[in-house]
């Protein structure tokens, strides 16, 4: 009896001091040099009204305190870190309370292979997210591929936002393309049907998005992602229907964020 009791206190001691150490980590600021790396190298960031650029920053305090970042063969530095987390951000900034179940980002040198090693054949993975095993809860991303989505603004695509749609996509419990808990139910058949016509123009050379997006539903889904974030003017003007569905499922129109 004895025995249990102590055990008891244990426990409780012990969950009453992981809960002190959640809240310390909850509670410590984004450093100071942050909002600067933020406005240099985030088109998205600075295209934000100052009142949402705040919250942003609220959102990537929020993220880096509760996501390890390492680098396999290579460092990790305050930009690294602002470019996850601004990778995390943006797909979710138009929910309040949406966090992701993630607890590490690995960031590798350059390419890797579905083994997760930069030597040998097949290094032509820009990203990944574990599925399962040792990396589950973990992001695997090419360094040099997460800076160049955001460096190369006039680009279509962001490595980083890519993967963190097959995340927001994985919620509902397969990574499939459809994220049913984020559309109405009556536009789950025209958002797929969408899906295939899109697809089908790139087969025959009659889009610009993509044809890594001819893969599947769900690279399809992250490839128009990326395109949205990265050049919805662009999209807004040739994909006008694939531009108001993805206004629908992230809940947010990136050609009117400055706006309050």
């Amino acid at each position: 009896m004895i025995v249990l009791i102590g055990l008891a206190v244990l426990v409780v001691g012990w969950l009453v001091w992981q809960n002190l150490q959640r809240k310390k980590q909850d509670e410590i600021p984004l450093p100071a040099t942050y909002p600067e790396l933020l406005e240099k190298h985030v088109a998205y960031y600075r295209s934000l009204s100052d009142e949402k650029k705040k919250l942003f920053e609220e959102r990537v305090r929020h993220f880096l305190n509760h996501t390890q970042i390492e680098g396999v063969g290579t460092t990790v530095d305050d930009v690294d870190k602002v470019l996850v987390a601004s990778s995390a951000i943006i797909p979710i900034f138009g929910f309040d309370d949406w966090f992701y179940p993630l607890t590490n980002v690995l960031l590798y040198e350059d390419r890797f292979n579905a083994d997760y090693q930069t030597t040998g054949d097949e290094r032509n993975i820009l990203g990944m997210v574990g599925e399962g095993g040792a990396l589950q809860s973990t992001m695997v991303l090419s360094k040099p591929a997460l800076h160049e989505g955001f460096a190369n603004e006039t680009s279509k695509g962001n490595t980083g936002i890519h993967e963190f749609v097959h995340l927001l996509d994985k919620v509902d419990g397969s990574t499939d393309g459809l994220p049913e808990y984020l559309l109405a139910k009556d536009h789950i058949r025209p958002w797929l049907q969408l899906i295939h016509r899109s697809i089908q123009e790139i087969k025959t050379n009659q889009s610009d998005i993509n044809p890594y997006g001819i893969t599947n539903e769900a690279e399809f889904f992250a490839v128009a992602s990326e395109y949205f974030f990265k050049r919805p003017d662009l999209l807004h003007e040739k994909h006008p229907e694939l531009f108001a569905r993805l206004e629908e499922i992230f809940h947010q129109n990136p050609l009117d964020n400055a706006h309050p």
